[in-house]
């Protein structure tokens, strides 16, 4: 009988190391044999264990934890975590044998062939190492990284920095499933030359653009920003509109509703179309830049009085349907998604950016739920389409499945190199409640299996009516729409950028009605209109736009949009993208003397050139250089037309309805004027006024209260006094003097739109300076409704809920207009019956609590990726972490150096009183009231 005691041997022979495991007899051998030193023999035989299949190679730890766990232990799976080498990111990480190179500040040598620098980032070199030592203990290397062109550059960069001795092939997949990583082992192909040269190229003309125009930026308009390839574009897209929205002119049209009743009383609203045969002027009829009637309109345009004349006309009139119209329509599924309309769609619905959307369905992808999420293919697999398929029939019944098998084609030339949209991974289109799936993940992912699961469903069938009405010289117009078939309406309808839109699957159908049928109407109304000019871009309809115009790419989309709105470009107000007068001023350099850099079909020829070197059509070296060098090629431009741009000039922006110029400079918008004494006064324009709704009446008013300067009201009951004075932000009142040694600064309090700053005296300033003040209780919630002004303007709050006035510093209620100063709890409640509740983020792990601590440490998913949160306290998860695999421990040794850091004191809670303290407080407690009762007792017995 043997004892399973061993010990391992190595044995090296052709290069390969093999451990062997000897067992030994017990009585043959004594116990202390096997803690002797190994040895390294040849010719023995024994059981083999030899080196590892292969290392696999992906970009993040959880997508290599993940396919570890399919691949067993005869696989190393590691992740590269993201790019392993690159451009530098510093002048430090320059070398210094070539920092004193004409080329050296771009890091690509330009004389060259344009040979980019490529260095190791420091906190990558251990990585290297490792990965290093790893594939020495394996037979192979095998690149998984994403199957895009991200992917193929950072799998090639890893080949030239591991210089492997063995085999090496390429990995790819679309979802992180156990059938689809098995599959990919099982047919790997070469890495993709083509694909790393595009990516290569790319890489390169970005920097070389960047690098290029943004010194120029700094020297003519303000220092640290920069210029974009495709950045700048998008930025010219946001002015365009709003320099259409500065120079829109709104015109005034009248017209009538009616609210008409059938005989059998079933109600219906109808819009006046004609008077006297002639149709009635609507929005569409208005010149945008006049504010007037198109020439050539063949339109009645009616005033206020001609519409009151006609509304006391009709009401003795008769009413009579003149005519109905019938039309049948068909409505076809959307195909499934791809990266561009997933950001749309998710921005629409779930009031997503385009950067979360990314991040989250990241996480699904290495999660293994969906399929890879950087893609413009709307193909699904034939997997796919069996799952959805089996689904609908499941869920919803035959009825609804499409007779035959639906595909979608792709019109894209180039396709992100991904062959399939994005969609619920694997074969049983589980819902996002089978896979336990909670917050935005869940929202994101019910999205992708709506769309999904929508693309073999019927046909959704609709019945559009039309009714024309006569009254006297007028004719009325209703339209109705009902849904006769839902079809894949039940499982998804798309949203619209148009808020007032309404959904496809609304059903708004009017009563029976057929000609010459009797109606009533008590009373029709006249109503005012006033044209709109063009709406802002969201984030949605921006990615539409980009992608429309074949600018950049959808998987670069969510970076572009944040970095616009980093770099001080754009700001987010609500859904609109609004640009700023930074970004306007940089786009009316780059238009004025780059004319071709920010023009949207030069990018897209561009893009186009990427791409044909994509799918080997096009070549690297003679497209760098048609870009760069040459007289016409970006070097040249720049150092002819640098010493013509006049900064004062490339800064300044006129506006149509304002006589002073707006002016850019280092520390913002401005203007200057001119005062009666000769004296030139300089007034900064507060960021929070758009551009386009900046007028001449606002700046006067802002250069009169800088050039009256800090205006002193009084004081008020305790001696302080109360200014009216201007700032970055606007006029604001102030209590108190500023006293640079005290700890406390004198309480401000912004004045609203709706307040003209040049008459507020003593009485109302104190009044906005009891801002923020209390209204009541909420009856719901008997917690306090309050009312303030913030820095987004006047608001009312109640339970964390913040409901803003209208721009104008007003609301409207019940034809009551409400303010700031006078707005009542019942008002506020109203208001906030509207408002949008900010949904508190949901942790994407929990850790536990803080040692002898009663408050939570947990991951959360922020703007700039994984942090982790306790209290006030957040730490960023460290890139070489993997979130699944951080403990408590290590969380809370992070957390306290951050704490250190900033020197915040952690205010531990009471601890809870031990079992023994807690005994003796109860019998205390006891025994007091013992006492209480024989006092009592004895009182009583007195009386």
């Amino acid at each position: 009988m043997t004892t399973q005691l061993y010990k391992y041997l190595n044995y090296t022979e052709t290069g390969n190391l093999y451990r062997f495991r000897l067992t030994f007899p017990q009585h043959s051998y004594p116990t202390s044999m096997l803690d002797q030193p190994q040895h390294t023999g040849t010719g023995v035989s024994a059981i083999v264990s030899k080196k590892k299949k292969a290392l696999v190679i992906v970009e993040s730890p959880a997508k290599a934890k993940k396919i570890s766990g399919y691949l067993g232990p005869d696989y190393i799976v590691k992740a590269s975590m993201g790019h392993v080498r690159d451009l530098p990111a510093s002048a430090s990480e320059i070398p210094k044998a070539v920092k004193k190179e004409d080329w050296a500040t771009l890091s690509v040598n330009v004389n060259n062939n344009f040979e980019p620098l490529y260095v190791v980032p420091k906190e990558k070199k251990k990585l290297i190492k490792e990965l290093k030592d790893d594939l020495a203990q394996s037979e192979e290397l095998l690149i998984a990284t994403d199957e895009d062109r991200e992917g193929e550059s950072i799998g090639w960069h890893l080949i030239q920095l591991l210089e492997p001795k063995v085999p090496v092939k390429r990995m790819v997949f679309s979802e992180i499933t156990k059938e689809a990583i098995l599959e990919a082992i099982g047919n790997p192909r070469e890495l993709d030359e083509d694909l790393v040269a595009a990516q290569e190229t790319r890489r390169v003309v970005d920097r070389l653009y960047g690098y290029t125009l943004s010194p120029l930026l700094w020297k003519k308009v303000k220092p640290r920003i920069s210029a974009g390839r495709v950045q700048s574009v998008a930025v010219r897209v946001l002015v365009q509109r709003e320099w259409e929205r500065i120079a829109f002119h709104s015109g005034t049209y009248w017209d009538l509703k009616a609210l008409l009743k059938t005989t059998e009383n079933q109600e219906f609203e109808a819009t006046l179309s004609t008077v006297d045969g002639k149709k009635v002027a609507s929005g569409k009829d208005f010149d945008e830049n006049t504010g007037k009637l198109k020439e050539g309109s063949d339109v009645v345009l009616l005033n206020e009085s001609d519409a009151t004349g006609l509304v006391t006309k009709l009401k003795t009139a008769d009413w009579q349907v003149s005519d109905v119209e019938e039309r049948n329509q068909v409505r076809r599924p959307y195909p499934p998604f791809t990266t561009s309309t997933l950001q749309q769609e998710s921005n629409r619905k779930l009031n997503m950016s385009a950067r979360d959307t990314m991040r989250v369905a990241q996480r699904l992808y290495e999660n293994g739920q969906i399929t890879y999420m950087r893609t413009d293919s709307v193909n699904l697999s034939q997997e796919a389409i069996t799952a959805a398929r089996k689904c609908v029939n499941d869920r919803y019944g035959d009825e609804y499945l499409y007779s035959e098998v639906r595909q979608f084609s792709n019109k894209s030339k180039n396709a992100q190199e991904a062959h399939e949209a994005i969609r619920p991974a694997g074969t049983k289109m589980k819902t996002a409640e089978e896979l336990g799936l909670t917050g935005q993940e869940a929202k994101l992912y019910a999205l992708i299996w709506k769309r999904t699961v929508a693309t073999q469903m019927e046909e959704a069938k609709l019945l559009f009516q039309s009714v024309t009405i006569k009254s006297e010289n007028t004719e009325f117009r209703a339209s109705g729409r009902h849904v006769v078939f839902p079809g894949f309406f039940r499982a998804y309808v798309e949203g619209s950028d148009d808020p007032e839109a309404a959904l496809d699957d609304q059903e708004s159908a009017l009563p029976p009605l057929k000609k010459e049928d009797k109606l009533k109407c008590d009373n029709p109304e006249a109503i005012s209109h006033e044209t709109k000019p063009p709406a802002r871009y969201t984030e949605a309809s921006l990615v539409r736009k980009l992608e429309s115009e074949a600018i950049g790419r959808p998987s670069t989309y969510a970076s572009i949009i944040g970095t616009i709105q980093d770099r001080g470009y754009s700001i987010k107000s609500g859904n609109q993208l609004i640009p700023t007068y930074l970004g306007m001023a940089v786009t009316n350099l780059l238009e004025l003397f780059f004319p071709n850099l920010v023009d949207l079909n030069f990018t897209a020829r561009m893009e186009q050139s990427l791409d044909d070197i994509a799918t080997g059509d096009g070549e690297r070296l003679p497209y760098l250089e048609r870009f760069y060098q040459g007289e016409e090629g970006l070097s040249n431009q720049v150092k002819v037309k640098e010493e013509t741009i006049d900064p004062r000039a490339a800064c300044t922006l006129k506006f149509r309805n304002i006589d002073t110029d707006i002016r850019v400079g280092k520390y913002g918008p401005f203007v200057e004027r001119m005062m009666e004494d000769g004296e030139s006064i300089t007034v900064s324009i507060p960021d929070e006024i758009p551009p386009a709704e900046l007028t001449g009446e606002t700046v006067d008013k802002l250069v009169l209260l800088k050039a009256q300067g800090p205006q002193s009201l009084g004081s008020n009951e305790d001696g302080l006094p109360i200014y009216v004075k201007s700032g970055p932000f606007g006029p604001y009142v102030q209590l108190g003097d500023i006293d640079e040694e005290a700890e406390t600064k004198p309480k401000r309090v912004s004045i609203p739109k709706n307040i003209d700053a040049t008459t507020v005296g003593l009485e109302m300033a104190q009044k906005l300076l009891e801002l923020p003040k209390r209204l009541g209780r909420h009856p719901e919630t008997t917690k306090v409704v309050n009312a303030g002004v913030g820095r987004f303007g006047p608001y009312v709050t109640h339970d964390k809920i913040f409901k803003s006035f209208g721009k104008d510093g007003t609301t409207e209620i019940d034809g009551v207009k409400y303010d700031v100063m006078n707005v009542t709890l019942d008002a506020a409640i109203e208001m906030l019956k509207t408002a949008k509740r900010k949904a508190a983020p949901e942790p994407i792990k929990t850790l536990g609590n803080f040692p002898e601590e009663d408050k939570p440490v947990a991951i959360f998913d922020g703007r700039y990726g994984p942090y982790i949160k306790y209290g006030r306290i957040n730490v960023t998860v460290p890139k070489e972490k993997d979130i699944d695999s951080i403990t408590l421990e290590e969380a809370v040794v992070l957390i306290n150096q951050k704490a250190e850091q900033k020197g915040i004191k952690k205010t531990p809670t009471k601890k809870k009183a031990s079992k023994k303290k807690a005994a003796k407080k109860k019998a205390t407690k006891k025994k007091s009231a013992k006492k209480k009762a024989a006092k009592k007792t004895a009182k009583k017995e007195e009386s």
